[in-house]
């Protein structure tokens, strides 16, 4: 007898006797994160700054501001990307920003996001811990810039890999963690003339080499004063090195330090602006988050996009602004402040046209991602609805943005920002980002309130209260949904009476789901309102009655995936009740349903383990769709596996989020 396999297929088995098979749907592939910006386009020498980074360990630059530690340390990862095949990460801390330093559980958040996992945990350690072992074995960089201190670096850091910080202070405690320091100084004379050298070329500083060492010491050695006078040289052939002196000279401050220096630089430089490049730089500083796009800088100084577009560029070419990717722009900290200290008459103004164009853009992305949802902003009446193409692509959006949507939540007028709270649901959900799910939503109640909107504002409510469920903050939810009871609202009510029952006692909880169910019309809420009802029935061992609500709640549901969730509890029922054949083909079935939810997952195997001769092998299945092995469900089962004696055998693929 032959074994003899042609062809081609996805899972194959050979065995003598098999028990208990389960194929498992291949990885998903998760593109290795590059994030780290360009490299600016004028950096010269700092060969010594170089020669002390080397791979493999823990680096400190530290310096003033506009000396180039950012730079620095994007020309040597940049020249090494082949070394770290797993990844270059890359958040900027704001140390320096208006808006203060970035939290060290949401640039976690970023990170964990970046390579692939999507169930976070909301607490720091355990974030920082899944980070390790996320990283633990992997060939990758870290880039941590304007570090505000140690605390907020240490639960940054990579099991292994390459760490470099940037700061303006040296985290000297870092030092305990295995860090080296590298003081980055302001470049010496002959380094800045080089750097001016190759920034205005054709040969003019050799027609005025003590002028070109004047304006180098007037610079202060400091890089972002440098480029900013280079650029405005090379954009003028004609402008002597002795002029700019003499301008320097005029213009200067007392005091001789790097801002000084940067300030005085600058100042000469805006003055020179053409109108629509002088009100770009002047109004797009107050734009919230890092980077922004051409689009959302047309909208705010209200201008078409291909003129902004030219004169943003023309801004790069000026030094007076970054690139930041493709279409995108940044400002260095010290240009923010300085444009920010220019005044403008219609700051405000902008600002609100700015928060309207992300609030018009991420309603178009929600209505893509839940057309049927109920909504409360007028924004949804105006709204295109064919903006994007697909879901995908519009929460791939939403991802990009994420960041500058967080932080218009925080500057928007009241009016606005209890609104753009509303289309932010589907990312915070999806994504269960609950720092800033918690932090908006908690803004937008109170906006709500103020503008006096109070159905918006139970619906918020509503929503901030299951991400403080989410998070353990029980209490508080409560509290928020007791809040929203009074309201004359049948969905929010209903809602409200349904978050309320998942932390309340079965015979409490059952009541409440009842009650809900009364106030549901359409067949998906009357279907999640008995599916719920069914859990806790099986909860309550009332099998037979919990049968017939879960196969009543599947029939009302039309999503595979919710339709698989019913099936599973359904199952579980079966089981109770003295029918494994039944939850046996009930479970199977869920399976398929629920292959992108790896969480559900997890309870479809671990029903399956109470039907199986030998759980461990659906217990480890289950335990496999956890990325994060401090997860208390993750623990449970592996306590379950202990008890088994042990994870014996081979551990299933774990599936990516």
């Amino acid at each position: 007898m032959k074994n003899v396999m042609s062809g081609s297929a996805g899972n194959v088995v050979q065995a003598g006797a098999v028990r208990d098979v389960h194929f498992h749907s291949p990885r998903r592939e998760v593109l290795a994160p590059f994030q780290l910006p360009p490299v600016p386009r004028c950096f010269v020498s700092r060969k010594a700054e170089l020669a002390a980074l080397r791979p493999g360990e823990l680096v400190v630059l530290s310096g003033p501001g506009g000396v180039g530690k950012t730079s620095l340390a994007l020309r040597w990862l940049q020249d090494r990307r082949a070394a770290f095949p797993d990844g270059q990460l890359y958040v900027d801390l704001g140390a320096h920003t208006p808006t203060g330093p970035v939290a060290p559980e949401e640039a976690l958040e970023g990170f964990l996001h970046a390579l692939g996992v999507i169930d976070i945990p909301p607490q720091l350690s355990r974030r920082a811990a899944l980070f390790r072992s996320v990283t633990a074995r992997r060939q990758l960089s870290v880039l941590l810039d304007n570090a505000v201190s140690a605390a907020q670096v240490r639960p940054l850091l990579p099991t292994s890999g390459t760490i470099v910080v940037t700061s303006r202070w040296r985290l000297s405690s870092l030092g305990l963690d295995g860090a080296r320091f590298v003081d980055v100084a302001p470049m010496g004379v002959e380094e800045s003339v080089e750097l001016l050298d190759s920034v205005v070329g054709q040969g003019r500083l050799a027609r005025e080499p003590d002028a070109a060492q004047e304006v180098a010491r007037l610079c202060g050695g400091l890089p972002i004063a440098l480029s900013v006078v280079g650029a405005r040289l090379s954009t003028r052939p004609r402008r002597t090195f002795s002029r700019e002196v003499v301008e320097l000279q005029d213009d200067r401050l007392p005091a001789l330090d790097e801002s000084a220096s940067v300030r005085s630089v600058l100042d000469l430089s805006y003055v020179e602006l053409p109108a629509r490049q002088a009100r770009l730089y002047r109004l797009c500083a107050w734009l919230p988050g890092s980077t922004f796009d051409v689009s959302v800088a047309a909208a705010m100084i209200e201008e078409p996009e291909y003129d902004v577009e030219d004169a943003l560029e023309d801004l790069v070419e000026k030094s007076l602004l970054s690139e930041a990717g493709d279409d995108r722009f940044r400002f260095h900290d010290l240009l923010r402040v300085h444009a920010r200290g220019k005044a403008d008459p219609d700051r405000a103004a902008a600002v609100r046209r700015a928060v309207e164009w992300y609030l018009a853009r991420a309603v178009e992305a929600d209505l893509v991602l839940a057309p049927d949802r109920y909504r409360s902003s007028s924004a949804y009446a105006l709204a295109r609805r064919d903006a994007y193409s697909s879901a995908a692509e519009a929460m791939g959006w939403m991802v990009h943005e994420r960041e500058n949507l967080v932080r218009a939540v925080e500057i928007a007028p009241a009016d606005l920002r209890w609104q753009l709270c509303e289309p932010l649901w589907a990312l915070f959900k999806h994504y269960r980002l609950h720092t800033d799910w918690i932090s908006t939503y908690r803004l937008g109640v109170a906006a709500a309130g103020e503008c006096g909107e109070p159905v918006a504002q139970a619906r918020l409510r509503t929503r901030l209260a299951l991400a403080l469920i989410n998070t353990g903050a029980v209490d508080e939810a409560v509290a928020e949904l007791e809040a929203v009871l009074p309201l004359n609202d049948p969905l929010v009510v209903s809602t409200a009476l349904t978050l309320l029952g998942r932390v309340s006692e079965p015979e409490r909880a059952l009541a409440l789901y009842r009650e809900a169910l009364e106030l549901r019309t359409r067949d998906r809420g009357r279907g999640h309102a008995r599916r719920h009802i069914g859990e806790v029935l099986v909860e309550l061992g009332r099998h037979a009655e919990a049968i017939a609500e879960l196969e009543l709640a599947e029939s009302l549901l039309s999503d595979p995936a919710e339709q698989a969730r019913a099936r599973t509890f359904l199952a579980r029922a079966c089981r109770l009740a003295g029918d494994p054949g039944r939850a046996r083909a009930l479970l199977d079935s869920a399976l398929e349903g629920l292959s992108h939810s790896p969480v559900h997952l997890a309870d479809v195997h671990l029903e399956l383990a109470e039907l199986a001769d030998d759980p461990r092998p659906h217990r480890l299945a289950a335990l496999a769709c956890y990325h994060d092995q401090n997860d208390p469900q993750a623990v449970h089962i592996q306590a379950l596996l202990d008890e088994d004696g042990g994870a014996a055998g081979v551990i299933p693929q774990r599936r990516e989020r």
